[in-house]
């Protein structure tokens, strides 16, 4: 589902149940007024168990729906401020939103460079090995220019193999998971978002254990959820303070610990400075390759045409020296 589609949607129904409507009539409502979609599906349902009086933590169970968010909604009504939590909710996945929107492009637009890349390749293939390389070898024969036929095709098929290397990439989970903690700007939104994560939970009263075991759930089949196990650990065995707590590593650098143990004991606080560092860094990086992508890409692609007309100069050369040793 939409993340802002999602935010806008928990900003609306915080607004209901501020005016006094209940629960079940404000997702009726909103329901009503949304397009037909995995949201507005998922929400019916809730609204249909809640009206036969099915409890919210048992009709939450059954829908798919993010983890945060149901936890979430539970500890607002355990705690009586439900809107309260749903706006935090709303503010939390408009930042999703803001991130994502630039990390999408950031993987898109390799994408087309990539694209457009193999098509100028495969009709420079095409044009040298059908009207010069073919010429060459009918007037002067195999044997008195270079092989370089296979070699025009060389750059369409590595350009090839690389696209599908880059769509593997992106259409596969595990590997989605290990580049968003590698690549700089996707790991930054990373840490944005477990400090975000953190921040809501601890600001709505949900223990430090119990919040570092749902970011650990969401983290699931990362290098962060080793990191945030060995938190968890640390924290049984006594470590209550998060300097000693935790220890900088490859997932979690000296900079977000420095932020967040800079609070002290207040660790929502800490938290939430960390989230408005790391999501002001995500910005700043995504920006930056976004901006030095479009000359880079020439760049590469002015190499691609090099490297593929090369060959052809080189039968050309060998061609007139041809024609020299005939005279």
């Amino acid at each position: 589902m939409k993340n802002d589609e999602f935010a806008f949607f928990n900003q609306q129904l915080a607004a209901m149940l501020r005016d006094g409507i209940p629960l079940e009539g404000a997702l009726r409502r909103l329901c009503e007024e949304m397009r037909r979609g995995q949201l507005r599906g998922e929400f019916q349902l809730l609204d249909a168990d809640l009206a036969k009086g099915t409890p919210l933590a048992e009709a939450l169970k059954s829908r798919q729906l993010p983890e945060l968010y149901k936890r979430m909604m539970l500890v607002g009504v355990k705690s009586g401020d439900l809107p309260g939590a749903l706006t935090m909710l709303a503010d939390y996945f408009q930042r999703r939103h803001m991130l994502g929107t630039r990390l999408k492009g950031l993987m898109v637009y390799p994408l087309i460079v990539l694209s457009a890349a193999f098509l100028l390749s495969c009709l420079l293939a095409f044009i040298l090995n059908t009207f010069i390389w073919s010429n060459l070898v009918s007037l002067v024969g195999n044997s008195a220019v270079p092989m370089v036929s296979a070699g025009l095709w060389m750059s369409p098929v590595l350009i090839g193999l690389a696209i599908v290397a880059v769509v593997i990439a992106l259409a596969t989970s595990p590997a989605r998971r290990m580049l968003r903690w590698r690549l700089p700007a996707f790991r930054e939104a990373s840490l944005a978002e477990v400090a975000s994560a953190m921040w809501l939970m601890l600001k709505q009263g949900v223990p430090l254990d119990d919040a570092l075991a749902l970011v650990q759930q969401l983290e699931n089949g990362t290098g962060a959820e080793r990191e945030i196990a060995q938190w968890r650990q640390r924290l049984a065995a006594g470590r209550g303070k998060f300097s000693e707590m935790v220890v900088p590593s490859r997932a979690f650098p000296p900079l977000f610990i420095w932020t967040v143990a800079q609070s002290g004991e207040d660790l929502t606080a800490g938290f939430q400075r960390a989230a408005e560092l790391f999501h002001a860094r995500a910005i700043y990086r995504s920006d930056l390759l976004l901006y030095s992508a479009l000359p880079c890409s020439v760049l590469a692609l002015a190499a691609m045409i090099m490297a593929q007309i090369e060959p052809v100069f080189a039968a050309l050369i060998a061609f007139i020296q041809a024609l020299s040793n005939g005279d």
